[in-house]
């Protein structure tokens, strides 16, 4: 028998000073706090208060994982009933993570105390999944490694076969079953990414002290023992609520938190460049002067991206959209206002054949950004989605409480005769913000999804299938599928104070508070659960992983090639005091035109300038111009206002 191989020791790294406060797992660990016997009563207490009466996929998730949370909670209230001494503190946490993680649903969450919620354990290397050579087989590569680590075979493109002995496909499947994701795809995707980082927020920090690792390099194998660290971002690099709780903009947040912290948790460890820019971004804002939202000078660096890519199909645009949550310090009407000034800025810049959209691991943020963007890419006017409460007592006394939620109340108060589980649905978009810009890319656009996307961005990646805006390209079989509106526990606590007590050394909860429901021809279908499966499949490969997405955006390429293009423009001129109207068409048959939100004519056109021989005079005009190919509405056009 072969003798054992020695457990190589571990390979120390030393993070950069820059990146702020990163020490050793074990070090982080004897520093940790203690829930005492009452807190962890009150934890208990509250959280079953706060699934029972205000959760709003409870009755589903009953139905769909044959779970009950709160018998589950019930019994956990009993057991601490009866002690005269706290749970064990890992214990305890265990029990109510894998209660919360039980329902399947990234935004209902329990969070930890403060002295682990600031904190991620890290890794210094990310790892990705691609398809081998012959597109057969999964392999799991390092894409990327943190300054201050180095090591002479450890590199960005060793393929990792083995996790602490357990082959890497089987370790991801387990980490993929500790998390929450409520699809196959979903769980495999967050437990890829977990395998090295690890917010503590919603979860506990690793088992072990380090993993050892088993490794192939040019044909040569070999092993490497790496030692967790905890990160603890400054507040440049924190993840926060955008507005403070009770304020009717910390209620129109759907996001994954956690993904959320783990995306800014990559940019501040693998582009360390832009999380710097945006600290300098966040301290310019704290002094009181607002960048310049142009394409020189994007105040949101590692939001949005935008180019032109030249791939065998022809040059098209490529819009990256990383996340729809403010930076911290930054409301919501300045995160919107800047977002949209931006998104349009960028897309003008890019050639009119095609625009790909790729939102690859946004967890989501102001639901106002997902919905807004939808018009920004088609003709139609946009339907936005309507969200439900779970009727209660409880949630009858907040739509009584606040203004914004008041058209709800009616529906709630009258499940007392009628019995109904959810209230009438109402949208958190009104229709004249989801059509107050119209459509600015006239082009083609294809939409590229993963697993990873979650909240706002499922609600806009359904929004974009309903309104048949596009194809959809994915990197997985289907989204994260969440289909809410989610609200902190601190949010409960302020409107209800004498239902919701504060809770002990920075715990807190999260919860599905409104469901969204889809428009269009799935009209009333619940996004939670069931997401939006993508047209066509994309498996990344090394050369997306290494070469900047190159082949996903010639598949992505190909889906846009050979459409028919149409353009629709039209320019003011002003003479003797009269101003008229000029229209500039391509692949038009015909357009409407409307003045001041009345029809005004309808003219067929042919390429080029067309004078329809509308004129005015001095006052206000709003127009609006529609194309037709044929009796098919493709294109629209709104003018600036002309005074």
């Amino acid at each position: 028998m072969a003798s054992p191989q020695p457990t190589p020791p571990a390979y120390e790294y030393t993070a950069p000073p820059e990146l702020g406060n990163v020490i050793n797992l074990s070090t982080f660990l004897t520093t940790a706090g203690q829930l005492t016997l009452d807190d962890q009563k009150l934890v208990v207490d509250q959280a079953l208060t706060m699934i029972e009466s205000t959760y709003v996929h409870l009755p589903m998730k009953r139905a769909i994982h044959a779970i009950d949370p709160v018998q589950a909670l019930r019994l956990l209230q009993r057991r601490l009933a009866a002690r005269s001494e706290a749970i064990p503190e890992r214990t305890f946490h265990n029990g109510m993570i894998e209660i919360f993680v039980s329902l399947r649903d990234l935004h209902t969450n329990y969070v930890l105390p403060s002295y682990f919620s600031g904190s991620t354990a890290i890794l210094p290397f990310y790892l990705e999944e691609v398809a081998d050579e012959h597109n057969k087989t999964t392999e799991y590569v390092v894409s990327k490694v943190m300054d201050g680590f180095s090591h002479p075979q450890f590199q960005p493109g060793v393929t990792v076969k083995y996790w602490n002995g357990v082959p890497v496909v089987r370790a991801v499947e387990v980490n993929g079953e500790l998390n929450a994701g409520n699809n196959p795809a979903a769980r495999h995707a967050r437990g890829l990414e977990a395998m090295t980082v690890r917010p503590m927020a919603m979860s506990l920090p690793p088992d072990e002290e380090w993993v050892l690792v088993g490794c192939e390099k040019g044909g040569q194998t070999f092993e490497i023992r790496i030692p967790w660290m905890v990160f603890q971002p400054d507040a440049a690099n924190s993840v926060a609520l955008p507005n403070p709780a009770g304020t009717s903009s910390a209620r129109v947040i759907g996001m994954d938190f956690q993904t959320e912290m783990v995306r800014r948790t990559k940019v501040r460890l693998f582009v360390p460049e832009v999380a710097d820019r945006r600290r300098r971004l966040t301290g310019t804002r704290l002094a009181g002067e607002v960048p310049q939202a142009d394409a020189a000078a994007n105040p949101l660096p590692d939001t949005l991206n935008c180019r032109t890519v030249d791939t065998p199909s022809g040059k098209f645009g490529y819009l990256r959209i990383f996340s729809f949550a403010p930076p911290d310090q930054w409301d919501v009407d300045t995160f919107l206002t800047q977002f949209f000034s931006q998104v349009v800025t960028m897309i003008k810049t890019v050639p009119p054949d095609g625009l790909i959209v790729d939102v690859r691991g946004n967890g989501g943020g102001v639901i106002l950004a997902g919905e807004m963007l939808l018009q920004l890419f088609t003709p139609w006017r946009i339907t936005p989605e309507r969200f439900d409460f779970i009727n209660s007592p409880l949630t009858l006394q907040l739509t009584r409480k606040y203004s914004d939620l008041k058209p709800w109340a009616e529906s709630i108060s009258q499940a007392v005769e009628t019995a109904a589980v959810y209230s009438q649905g109402y949208p958190l978009t009104s229709d004249q913000d989801a059509n107050s810009m119209g459509q600015q890319y006239q082009g083609p656009v294809v939409l590229i999804t993963d697993a990873l996307i979650y909240s706002t961005t499922d609600i806009f990646t359904a929004g974009f299938r309903d309104h048949n805006i596009g194809k959809i390209l994915g990197t997985s079989a289907n989204v994260g599928a969440g289909g809410a509106n989610v609200w902190d526990y601190m949010d409960l606590q302020q409107n209800l104070p004498e239902v919701f007590k504060p809770l002990p050394k920075g715990t807190s909860m999260r919860v599905a508070m409104r469901r969204a429901t889809r428009v269009g021809e799935m009209t009333g279908i619940p996004l939670e659960e069931l997401g939006v499966v993508p047209d066509e499949f994309h498996q990344m490969t090394r050369n997306d992983v290494f070469h900047d997405n190159v082949d996903l955006i010639a598949h992505a390429a190909r889906m846009l090639a050979g459409h028919k293009l149409h353009k629709l423009d039209g320019r003011i001129e002003v003479e003797s005091g009269k101003r008229s109207l000029i229209i500039t068409s391509g692949n038009l048959s015909r357009v409407d035109v409307y003045l001041n939100g009345r029809p005004a004519l309808s003219l067929d056109v042919k390429d080029g300038d067309t004078l329809p021989g509308l004129t005015w005079g001095a006052g206000n005009a709003r127009i609006h111009l529609e194309g037709y190919d044929g009796d098919e509405f493709v294109v629209a056009r709104d003018l600036p206002s002309q005074a």
